[in-house]
């Protein structure tokens, strides 16, 4: 165990060229026993980074953490353990090692990302604790995995505590802290539904660029990313670059076009990077999962019923005629179609009715 956390703590060694020394050198603590001249000659090292590994304070170090995770009762994951999770060992730049405090499978059957901006606005965070409702009906052994950020990341980890889901925060520093602290928490709950992972040892700070780089275990943990909300730049929407790049699934909620809280997520799906949802439904069907069939009726007798009387004129409009343009809609109901569109999007979003290409819509097949 020495060696392993060793071989993240060596300086100017991330962790791709840590794989080429384990594939070279064959395990953690062969790369600290070996000669110096022969690791010089593993591609990629050469005489600065051996000198590195030499340094006995690389030891020292790794000896303090081992400490720190056993007294606190952290497990690792080390990339040639058998129960690394798999997903995220397909990945080229998967931590050789990282810490997990928590109760949670890292490789269960399906695994989701929720993601988005920490500024979110009442709509994501509905949009947020939606999805997490309907995945607890309809694929109740679901894992979620987020960032514990401000924004969608916290929506998604108390959606799915509130929902029974099991929930995963991935941490952008050591297990020594949480941040922010307000969601401390949350994070103590999660423990007991999941738990909290980070590739960083104890004492790291939250600083900027770990962010960055904790993405790619958010996007690397799971079968597919979805991003919720994000503005035209974000760190959302590095992960789903990350998650493409990974070849795995991405899915944005679309905004309206002059929705800046939406942009990033409109720019997604504009740019063919993620395929627009509106429902958990539409995620389970391009992921090709089966829905559990013993739960699928309480989830629609809970979205079907209408909320005002545009809803149920619209209903009952649909029900005579199989299918209707939103022009036919607007005229029938005598009401713009930029408000009409709205109350159409709701009801899409709540399964009531479904649209069709040419802005044809009917009612949601049940």
């Amino acid at each position: 165990m020495i060696y392993q956390i060793g071989l993240t703590m060596i300086d100017g060694v991330g962790d791709i060229l840590a794989r080429h020394l384990l594939e070279a050198l064959g395990d953690a603590e062969t790369i600290f026993t070996e000669k110096k001249r022969l690791l010089e000659k593993v591609p990629g090292i050469g005489g600065v980074l051996s000198a590195q590994i030499k340094r006995p304070e690389v030891l020292q170090k790794a000896e303090k953490e081992l400490d720190f995770i056993v007294e606190n009762q952290i497990q690792t994951y080390f990339l040639t353990d058998e129960n690394y999770p798999h997903r995220l060992k397909e990945c080229a730049d998967a931590p050789v090692l990282f810490y997990y405090k928590g109760n949670g499978s890292l490789s269960g059957s399906r695994i989701i990302s929720i993601v988005g901006t920490r500024n979110a606005t009442d709509y994501g965070r509905e949009l947020t604790d939606k999805l997490v409702d309907e995945l607890s009906v309809l694929l109740p052994d679901t894992l979620i995995v987020s960032g514990l950020a401000y924004g969608i990341d916290i929506s998604a980890h108390r959606a799915a505590l509130k929902y029974g889901l099991p929930t995963v925060g991935v941490l952008a520093h050591g297990l020594d802290r949480i941040y922010p602290q307000t969601h401390r928490s949350t994070a103590v709950e999660m423990l007991q539904q999941g738990g909290l992972l980070t590739d960083f040892p104890s004492a790291t700070n939250p600083d900027k660029q770990n962010f960055v780089k904790r993405n790619r275990i958010v996007a690397g943990l799971a079968d597919a990313t979805v991003v919720v909300q994000s503005a035209e730049k974000g760190g959302s929407l590095i992960t789903a670059d990350m998650a493409f790049s990974y070849g795995r699934d991405v899915f944005a909620f679309p905004g309206r076009v002059n929705d800046t809280s939406s942009a990033g997520c409109n720019n997604l799906i504009r740019k063919n990077k993620a395929a627009l949802i509106t429902h958990a439904t539409d995620l389970i069907e391009a992921m090709s999962w089966d829905i559990e069939k013993t739960q699928e009726s309480p989830l629609q007798t809970q979205l079907f019923f209408p909320a005002n009387s545009t809803e149920e004129k619209i209903i009952t409009l649909l029900q005579q005629e199989e299918e209707l343009h939103i022009n036919q809609l607007a005229l029938a109901l005598e009401l713009p179609v930029s408000q009409l569109s709205l109350t159409l999007f709701e009801m899409e979003i709540n399964h009531l009715l479904k649209t069709r290409p040419g802005n044809m819509y009917r009612l949601y097949e049940r």
